[in-house]
């Protein structure tokens, strides 16, 4: 099935509250199972960052698991971070390990050469060209820095996809299952991420099929 673009922000303050109550407790829990298995330790004093983090769920699961980090944590979409701000408002103990950025990628907040760890989910199927993403990640990283990214697989037909939002939205908000279809067809293939990994040189970076819906890029940056 061929690949049909999406915008690539959520800037109405309706998507945005959609996207912040919907049900994501299975698939970002994986986000974070996914991210212990790559054997990072404790990451006492370690500043992550986390590149398109939305409504700040996985910011703020990832600094409960690992409460010695830190994370900065961008967005392009301000009602994205408004709802951020206020998941974090009432967790004063994470909020303050958190920085919050309201930017696009690439982007010149962001210093080079400097995270321990830099995460991104849901992200990448948003992106006109996804080498933004794998640029950012390797500018932004210590070298061997671990790296996290899971996003949507593209369904390999619209029969799937509509099995797929009948599954996993049923009974949502119409705004959000016309999101969740549009995302399916925007979201890559497998192959065509290790392509990009390829080209942007991150080749040391693995690709795995995760669940019926996700992929995931895994590994460390080159040393």
């Amino acid at each position: 099935m061929k690949r049909r673009p999406e915008p690539e922000l959520m800037d109405s303050a309706e998507q945005a509250l959609a996207y912040a109550e919907a049900d994501f407790n299975a698939s970002n829990s994986l986000f974070i199972q996914l991210l212990q298995r790559l054997g990072t330790g404790p990451l006492k004093d370690a500043v992550a960052l986390d590149i398109g983090c939305g409504p700040a769920d996985i910011c703020i699961r990832f600094l409960r698991a690992y409460p010695g980090a830190s994370c900065d944590a961008l967005d392009g979409s301000q009602p994205m971070l408004d709802l951020a701000r206020t998941a974090l408002d009432a967790l004063p103990g994470i909020a303050s390990r958190c920085r919050l950025i309201c930017d696009t990628i690439p982007s010149r907040q962001l210093p080079s050469a400097h995270y321990d760890l830099v995460l991104s989910n849901s992200l990448l199927h948003h992106l006109p060209d996804p080498k933004v993403l794998w640029q950012t990640i390797r500018e932004t990283g210590k070298p061997g820095a671990p790296v996290l990214v899971m996003d949507l697989m593209r369904p390999a037909s619209a029969a799937w996809a509509e099995a797929l939002v009948a599954t996993y939205a049923d009974g949502e908000p119409e705004i959000l299952r016309t999101d969740f279809r549009n995302s399916l067809f925007a979201a890559f293939e497998p192959k065509e991420v290790t392509e990009q990994l390829s080209e942007a040189g991150l080749s040391c970076l693995e690709v795995a099929v995760v669940s019926d819906r996700h992929l995931a890029v895994m590994g460390r940056l080159p040393a």
